[in-house]
């Protein structure tokens, strides 16, 4: 099943954002998209647009917010996510899409969709990019605590996900630490350190990489705890904004440095869009029995777009099969 779930009222800017992402999807993409929430308002938004052919809406009279968490999820499952949620687990949709509230679409998944049998703990991803390309981080926010087992799993997880489906032949998976030695760092990555360089592992292991190594690109896969995870995105995210705020201080400075701008003006686009966001779409939850992609809170029109043709390439490539033969 290759459709999408798109919860279309989760976000900061649903649902005009959402559904302009969807069409867009299906449009652009050719790829068919049920959208669940109110469903007049939905259908005024839809209606007589380029892909609405592509598009069904499925009624969901509640609205979790995004500052509400996974009690929600219980309280009210008529919400745009958990119906979203439960398409996906009757077979109706391939996939689930969310700009939601990040702990209730992890609620939704574990609840509604499920783990995957074998798998402890379910572990949101995201692509950072570096100097080569991109790398996996794993986790990034679902698990703030972990135990050994978790973050083997972590790496597992995260190498079926470079393999498939970013297409990384036997990626390098690395562990992040305070220093490349193996004695080095708490005794949790002390722990996975060994359980890592197991045969039962089954991974390309290329051990300990620190912050600085990440932007680096000497890794495919970086596994860590949610909590540090989380940390070093939204460093990331910060550092990217601030850096490029400064330059257009300094470029706007004198007229020698804003035709210095010019010339570099190119170069400074690809870079932009390379560490872009709304390029990488959203964050694959992985380890649930089902495609799952976290979009973020903001995200516009183009961040939408492209988290549904990530979660329709999760879905074409078996992700959610190849963990589960990895978990078993």
């Amino acid at each position: 099943m290759t459709r999408i779930a798109v919860d279309a009222f989760g976000g900061d800017y649903a649902p005009e954002q959402i559904v302009a992402g969807a069409l867009q999807a299906a449009d652009q993409n050719g790829i068919d998209i049920i959208l669940t929430g109110d469903q007049s308002k939905l259908e005024s938004l839809v209606h007589g647009k380029p892909g609405s052919e592509r598009i069904e809406i499925v009624h969901a009279p509640d609205i979790i917010g995004m500052e509400e968490a996974a009690e929600a999820v219980r309280s009210k499952p008529e919400s745009s996510l958990v119906v979203a949620a439960r398409l996906v687990r009757e077979g109706q949709a391939g996939a689930l899409v969310s700009a939601g509230s990040t702990g209730a679409t992890m609620a939704a998944s574990v609840l509604t969709i499920r783990r995957i049998k074998g798998v402890e703990r379910p572990a949101i991803t995201s692509l950072m990019p570096t100097r080569t390309g991109v790398a996996l981080i794993v986790d990034v926010g679902a698990n703030v605590d972990c135990k050994p087992n978790q973050l083997f799993q972590f790496a597992q997880m995260g190498s079926i996900y470079a393999e498939n489906v970013l297409k990384v032949r036997n990626p390098k998976v690395g562990l992040l630490n305070v220093g490349h030695e193996p004695t080095k760092g708490n005794s949790l990555v002390k722990e996975v350190y060994s359980l890592l360089q197991t045969e039962e592992s089954s991974v390309n292991f290329v051990g300990n990489i620190e912050g600085r190594d990440i932007s680096q690109g000497n890794c495919d896969v970086i596994v860590c705890d949610g909590f540090v995870g989380n940390v070093v995105l939204k460093f990331a995210e910060g550092l990217a904004d601030a850096l490029f705020g400064m330059m257009k201080e300094e470029f706007t400075r004198s007229i020698p440095s804003t035709l210095g701008a010019l010339l570099l003006k190119p170069g400074l686009r690809r870079i932009k869009k390379k560490v872009d966001y709304t390029e990488y779409g959203g964050a694959p939850l992985l380890g649930v029995n089902g495609v799952v992609i976290i979009a973020h809170g903001g995200s516009n029109a183009k961040a939408i777009q492209n988290a549904i043709r990530v979660a329709k390439r999760g879905v074409e490539q078996n992700i959610v099969q190849g963990i589960a033969e990895r978990m078993a």
